[in-house]
């Protein structure tokens, strides 16, 4: 009776793998590689113990433990400990990235679009299209571990062992099951794809804040978090198991949870349907900028306050560094204070390129809600009538650099409140608010790029989150890793003055302007020519 239910899961495993058969190998390969690169790049970077145990030092700060994770084995930093205390939690936290996207695609975003139901229309069980998605996603995340944690091993770095390395493997490889399962529930409980993504985002940056505050100031908080589970591993110092087998055990009950929901529930529908709307539209909603705005009204208010929530978290630490760097002398020797600057300031300089990348997200976010209506075809509605194709381009561009500013500025102000709370000689709000507003230009560039996907070649507005990302790891791990120069001149965060230390380069914030607009302009262009399907 119960095999009904599952009838032909096999057959849709097996097509799901074939829509993916890109997709899914190039994250393999391109979390992989990077993890090998990093691994490669510590060994030649810091050869001593000494080396090792300087910069060690550095990451004992309130900031830097905010940021990446509670470290263990700080006393003797190998190898080992030091890859997994920088890139653990930044590879888990995307790979949680990767599991939502798929996941999302192949339940609530093939529903939305009416591919279950014509699935459903043939002899296939309830359960098989959301038993085929858990089985893809799974062995993804096994075979990425296994990669990984077997991959490490074979540099045959000092200290980085076989059991080392299967514990880093199956940290970020349960990680990425653990979201799979959380975006499984959301897409039951949310009637599209958007609030699945966005929920399960939520969940996300959510992890990242609880277990940033826990690490910082109340080690139990670390506990509500699976980032934080999955840092207590402890790897290639004690290597502990059991937290895989805790994050392993509330993923299969998550799964057990949206298996049940998945039964009693009706194709199409949620069980936090969205409100009925008025039955007549406002003034702002009868033109294209309203509609765009409408639309994307609460995923804009959701991030503005989660980053907002982000800078203030930042910003409570900010308190401690001057007295944390007085207190380790071989911290006097080994960093130089820019001269006319505190440490402190020098941290807000970094803490905010950071910032400002995660904050491209929702902007981007934006313009490409322009791809997603047009591939469920209501544009077509809208180009019917007295709406150029210009105008509705524009609405979305509109919003998606109006989100920029606001949510920007709200994480800077953030960032001041905060630690204007926890200093006796805070930073101005002026200067903060300017160190963050510079980097504008640059998002703004990511937006420009968007546009021209948008235009020239919908099919790859996917390019834009991968430049993304690369300009993430230049910028954020770039001087860790001391990669070349040309390397962050690549990404447009990388001609950003970090201010306060630096002084402000009119002439790279206006070139970054003018390449936004050009890049604007070349999209509409080609947006205009197109077909609306093309």
């Amino acid at each position: 009776m119960a095999s009904k239910y599952y009838n032909e899961t096999g057959s849709l495993t097996r097509f799901i793998i074939r829509r993916d058969r890109i997709r899914i190998p190039i994250w393999l390969l391109s979390l992989s590689s990077v993890t090998y690169l990093t691994a490669i790049a510590f060994k030649d970077l810091y050869a001593t113990d000494l080396d090792r145990q300087a910069i060690a030092e550095t990451m004992r700060n309130p900031a830097m433990t905010a940021m990446v994770g509670k470290g263990y084995g700080l006393d003797n930093y190998t190898n080992g400990a030091m890859m997994a205390h920088q890139m653990l939690l930044f590879t888990a936290i995307i790979v949680g990235l990767m599991s939502i996207l798929l996941a999302a695609r192949h339940t609530r975003a093939d529903e939305e679009e009416g591919r279950i139901e014509l699935i459903r229309s043939l002899p296939v069980g309830r359960l098989s299209n959301l038993s085929a998605t858990i089985l893809v996603l799974v062995g993804t995340n096994v075979l990425l571990a296994l990669l990984i944690g077997f991959g490490l091993y074979a540099l045959k770095i000092e200290s980085i062992n076989l059991n080392g390395s299967l514990l880093y493997g199956a940290a970020i490889g349960v990680a990425g099951i653990f979201f799979t399962a959380i975006t499984a529930v959301f897409a039951q409980l949310a009637e599209n794809s958007r609030g699945t993504i966005g929920l399960s985002f939520a969940v996300l940056g959510a992890s990242y804040l609880i277990r940033a505050i826990g690490d910082v100031s109340n080690e139990m908080m670390s506990w509500f978090s699976p980032f934080g589970w999955i840092l207590s591993s402890e790897v290639y110092v004690n290597n502990y198991w059991w937290p895989i087998l805790l994050t392993v055990g509330a993923s299969v009950v998550l799964f057990i949870f949206a298996y049940y929901l998945n039964s009693i529930r009706d194709l199409g529908a949620g069980f936090l349907p969205s409100k009925p709307g008025k039955k007549h539209a406002s003034v702002l909603l009868q033109s294209p900028l309203g509609l765009s705005f409408r639309l994307q009204r609460t995923g804009i208010i959701a991030w503005t306050i989660g980053m907002f929530i982000l800078g203030a978290s930042y910003g409570s630490v900010l308190g401690d560094i001057e007295s944390y760097f007085k207190d380790i002398d071989m911290l006097k020797e080994i960093l130089t204070p820019t001269e006319g600057f505190s440490l402190t300031e020098q941290f807000v300089s970094m803490i905010m390129s950071i910032l400002a990348m995660i904050s491209t997200i929702p902007a981007l976010m934006g313009i490409l809600k322009l791809k997603g209506e047009e591939g469920n075809n209501r544009t077509e509605h809208l180009l019917s009538r007295s709406v150029s194709h210009s105008k509705l381009l524009a609405s979305y561009l509109a919003v998606s650099v109006g989100s920029s500013f606001l949510i920007i500025s709200m994480t800077a102000i953030g960032l001041w409140s905060a630690g204007a709370s926890v200093m006796d000689d805070g930073i101005a709000f002026s200067t903060i608010y300017e160190a963050a507003l510079a980097y504008l230009p640059a998002i703004w560039v990511m937006i420009g790029l968007a546009v021209l996907c948008s235009g020239l070649a919908p099919n790859l507005t996917g390019l834009t989150w991968i430049y993304l990302l690369y300009s993430f790891i230049v910028v954020y791990l770039g001087g860790l890793l001391q990669f070349p120069d040309w390397m962050s001149n690549l990404s447009p965060y990388g001609h950003i003055p970090q201010l306060p230390v630096e002084d402000m380069d009119l002439t790279s914030v206006a070139i970054l302007t003018i390449i936004a607009i050009v890049l604007s302009v070349t999209g509409f262009i080609f947006y205009n020519k197109r077909d609306i399907h093309g």
